[in-house]
């Protein structure tokens, strides 16, 4: 068994951090990651100094360096449909491209819970909101890419104090109303993600499978740890999952993974597949900066596939 890190992480990490963005935040992570018109893009969530969330958008030509727009690219709606669900905040958004529209799923913060936005943007300039697409309590919502007999697919993850949080599978017709909905991961007690699982990356198709990048978190006694770990859905019916990685790809191990806004936290909801066959996943750390890191999709599958285990125990 080699030792040899399956995700290379990059030699300038943090690539963003507070102080490279032009207006007032605490916190730089998080981020939502995608191409458009040949530049990478992210959309990054910041606490602001009343400690809610908005959401920034930061672009780079090559994937490492990055530069804020001057101003946030989504704050807590001030519309009636949707202000009272965000009025804590904007939180944690993932970017689908479908069609010709990118969608945004984001959690929406209030005095009622926790719910899941839907907006779209063509240009990345300006944005609309779609609908609200969840009750409360649910998270860490991820659209695939492509639909299937004409349906939608997602993963989520709805809050439960009765079973470990899950990994859940929901279908739709028209991204707004969602049903059909069936725990597909689980976690597995006294592994590395013991306390809850969550979607991280929007899906990224390949001949084997759809990769999942997803986050796990272990409890220990100077807190919890966020990880980074893989799993392989069918391309057909991304209900079926072919495997789950035994291991997890990437812990806290740098300064700034390990001490910050919350410590000890890899948390990645963005990932860009190149042409190479490799895929640059970005991840929060500590709840304070980004990083990113490099890995080959082959290697992803073959642990998926080859030190896996059962999806559901």
């Amino acid at each position: 068994m080699t030792n040899k890190p399956l995700v290379t992480r990059y030699e300038d990490n943090p690539i963003l951090t507070k102080h490279d963005i032009p207006y007032a935040v605490e916190t730089v992570h998080n981020a939502g990651a995608t191409k458009y018109e040949d530049q990478y893009i992210l959309l990054f969530r910041s606490h602001l100094r009343n400690g809610r969330s908005i959401l920034g958008i930061a672009r780079s030509d090559d994937g490492y360096k990055f530069r804020a727009d001057s101003k946030p690219f989504m704050v807590p709606s001030s519309d009636s449909e949707f202000s009272i669900h965000e009025e804590y905040g904007v939180e944690d958004p993932r970017i689908c491209l479908i069609g010709s529209e990118y969608y945004i799923t984001y959690s929406a913060y209030s005095r009622f819970g926790v719910r899941i936005g839907l907006a779209k943007t063509c240009d990345f300039e300006s944005v609309e909101r779609v609908s609200l697409i969840s009750q409360a309590d649910m998270r860490n919502v991820v659209i695939f890419p492509e639909t299937f007999g004409g349906r939608y697919a997602r993963m989520d993850r709805p809050h439960s104090e009765i079973n470990p949080w899950c990994i859940w599978l929901s279908w739709s017709p028209d991204l707004v109303h969602w049903g059909e909905s069936v725990p597909v991961i689980q976690p597995v007690q006294y592994h590395w993600d013991e306390m809850k699982i969550g979607p991280g990356a929007t899906p990224i198709k390949t001949a084997q499978g759809w990769l999942n990048i997803y986050h796990g978190v272990f409890p220990t006694m100077d807190g919890a740890v966020y990880r980074l770990g893989v799993a392989l859905h069918d391309l057909a019916d991304p209900a079926k999952v072919l495997g789950v990685a035994d291991d997890w790809i990437l812990s806290p191990e740098d300064p700034w993974e390990l001490t910050g806004y919350v410590h000890n936290v890899v948390f990645t909801c963005g990932a860009v597949a190149e042409d190479d066959g490799t895929v640059k996943i970005y991840w929060g750390g500590a709840d304070s900066v980004m990083c990113v890191g490099v890995a080959k999709i082959d290697d992803l599958i073959e642990l998926c596939l080859k030190k896996a285990r059962p999806p559901l125990s």
